[in-house]
């Protein structure tokens, strides 16, 4: 009866012991009213280029464009990450970063101008390149050796679409600015 006991006991121990092995880790929602990129300090729209990170100890960190995700990684390192995620850009569903397939064009619209978006898989990727005519598929591996850089033209544009009203009128700023040009131009 004893060496049942024991088994019995040593059986429960390592469930035990292998239930806390491996910590679970899942994407959260976003929530527009407060989530705010951590490295841009933008908004995050809960949106097709939303993505965050889980660190080990449980710290959640929120980004509105992919490339502030990896400017994050390279200033902290990825050896905390518990795990990390984007969203599939058809139907915003959360996929581990590592899983995932990417599309990178410099002409792609993204929140902060770095021009990768994300799919759940490298067949929905490709068929993003074909319909659209433009874009290389990469994988997460290879968005590594990617050269991050922002798409300084479309940045400036976005700073002038900021300048203007939402019903189309110009601010007061850039109603001065043409005015100046038209002063220019009857000299």
């Amino acid at each position: 009866m004893k060496k049942w006991y024991m088994l019995g006991l040593i059986v429960l121990g390592m469930l035990l012991l292998s239930a806390c092995g491996e910590k679970k880790y899942a994407a959260l929602p976003i929530n527009e009213e407060v989530d705010i990129c951590v490295i841009c300090n933008m908004q995050v729209k809960d949106d097709a280029f939303a993505t965050q990170l889980t660190t080990k100890d449980g710290k959640n960190y929120k980004f509105d464009d992919i490339g502030c995700m990896n400017k994050w990684k390279e200033q902290n390192g990825s050896k905390e990450i518990g795990m990390d995620y984007v969203r599939d850009y058809n139907d915003k569903e959360w996929i581990e970063f590592s899983k995932a397939s990417y599309v990178y064009d410099e002409s792609l619209r993204t929140p902060m101008a770095y021009g990768v978006i994300s799919f759940k898989d490298a067949g929905s990727a490709e068929a993003f390149v074909k319909e659209q005519g433009l874009g290389t598929v990469l994988t997460a591996g290879e968005l590594a050796s990617h050269e991050w850089t922002q798409n300084q033209n479309m940045m400036n544009m976005d700073m002038m679409n900021d300048e203007e009203h939402k019903d189309g009128e110009m601010s007061d700023d850039m109603e001065s600015k043409d005015a100046d040009k038209g002063m220019d131009m009857d000299k």
